[in-house]
């Protein structure tokens, strides 16, 4: 269908290589422009569908099983606003193993047995009413006091955390990343056909040449 650069208008600046003639130009993608979805298609939910990124899956792999289409990898981080993908994309295994290493000092015990933080467990009244949820980041001594209306009177929760450990916290993390949204293939077409027209340059604007084409003043020309 459409990757990403073709989306990118063109911009053509005076050439200066050494054997360049004086109406020379270079033709170069103006990176200035950056392809986005409009707001109102971000706010309306019915455009999307919540899609579990699996194993080393790049973006390139969901935009083949999503729309048959591996080229439209740019659009699949355009619905999540993904730009840094190494940091903003699940690692794979190798890669995210490799970034334990290096951020744990190569040392397994500290990887996988070392306490990053506790966590509570979830703690419920004789109702069944949540009084503390799970997974609140608190002291490894955390305990809370309340009053149980079922047996009327105070209750003392203790013994209600549970250490995280490094590896666990950093997969927790990745597994984050793995929940994304992605636009619904039906709705593709319609978004390309936008984002056409957004990218395009408007006629009467500045160094127009047509709408996929600027060019800059050559200066020498007049010289």
């Amino acid at each position: 269908m459409s990757d990403y650069f073709s989306q990118v208008p063109d911009f053509e600046y005076v050439s200066r290589l050494p054997n360049a003639k004086i109406g020379d130009y270079i033709t170069v993608k103006n990176l200035f422009k950056r392809v986005f979805l409009r707001e109102d298609i971000y706010q309306n939910l019915t455009f999307f569908q919540k899609y579990s990124i699996v194993g080393d899956d790049r973006p390139d792999n969901v935009a083949a099983q999503v729309y048959k289409d591996s080229t439209l990898d740019w659009v699949i981080l355009l619905a999540n606003n993904i730009i840094d993908i190494p940091n903003e994309w699940p690692l794979p295994q190798a890669d995210f193993d490799r970034y334990l290493l290096d951020k744990y000092d190569n040392d397994y015990n500290k990887i996988y047995n070392g306490i990053h933080h506790y966590e509570t467990v979830e703690v419920k009244d004789s109702n069944n009413v949540t009084i503390v949820p799970k997974g609140l980041e608190v002291s490894s001594d955390f305990s809370t006091t309340y009053y149980d209306y079922y047996i009327g009177g105070l209750t003392v929760a203790n013994d209600i955390t549970r250490p995280v450990t490094n590896y666990q916290y950093e997969e927790n993390l990745a597994n984050k990343k793995r929940e994304i949204f992605i636009l619904k293939p039906e709705y593709i077409s319609v978004v390309l056909d936008d984002i056409e027209d957004i990218m395009a340059y408007k006629k009467g604007s500045t160094e127009y040449n047509s709408r996929t084409l600027k060019r800059a003043e050559n200066i020498r020309l007049f010289q």
